[in-house]
């Protein structure tokens, strides 16, 4: 539902941009998303920063830019552990703080809330896990299924669960918004859900 995900939060995003709102894309991959947002707003005056660990990513993301994203788009290769954050309206964070260790992840999600100005929103995608190890072990399954019947082999999966543990780590999604309601958020409600995967916004 990656097409889905970027649309909703695309329509989302025209509640919290006005004309000198700053937003930020955490983890923005090959800077799609980043793009989207700024197309979909492209009526008003908006800054949106796309972060990115990977500087191969970062890279990709710059030669996307063209005449019309100038001064509009930046790319930045920073780690969200160590980059200070402007005043925004809206921070996103597609399939990213999954990826981030548990000891700096409180550390993160305080860094969004108090970059927010007043009414600013998050928007947060994340794997999650099944609230008891039967409903885990049921998600397990279904994904494994959805990998299978879009042609991925049995070893090309477990291959993939090897090269991601340790380095993905979902919490439940009570322990998501936990992490929220301690940064300081509390209005929170959840967007999309699909086995393993959830959606929420916060606003501040």
């Amino acid at each position: 539902m990656y097409e889905e995900g970027h649309k909703l939060i695309c329509k989302l995003s025209s509640f919290f941009l006005v004309d000198k709102s700053v937003a930020y894309d955490l983890g923005c991959s090959t800077g799609k998303l980043t793009r989207d947002i700024f197309e979909y707003n492209k009526e008003i005056d908006i800054k949106i920063y796309g972060i990115d660990l990977e500087e191969k990513m970062v890279k990709h993301s710059k030669k996307m830019l063209n005449k019309k994203y100038k001064n509009k788009i930046s790319y930045m290769h920073e780690d969200l552990r160590n980059i200070k954050l402007k005043k925004s309206d809206l921070i996103v964070s597609y399939y990213t703080i999954q990826f981030v260790k548990p000891k700096f992840r409180q550390a993160i999600f305080d860094k969004i809330y108090s970059s927010l100005n007043y009414g600013g929103a998050f928007i947060l995608f994340e794997k999650v896990r099944g609230p008891d190890a039967r409903f885990q072990d049921i998600f397990t399954q279904v994904y494994h299924e959805f990998k299978v019947e879009k042609g991925f082999s049995k070893e090309q999966i477990y291959n993939k669960a090897a090269s991601i543990r340790g380095v993905l780590e979902p919490f439940t999604s009570k322990a998501n918004i936990d992490y929220m309601k301690r940064s300081g958020f509390k209005d929170i409600t959840s967007l999309t859900k699909y086995c393993s995967f959830e959606s929420f916004l916060a606003i501040k």
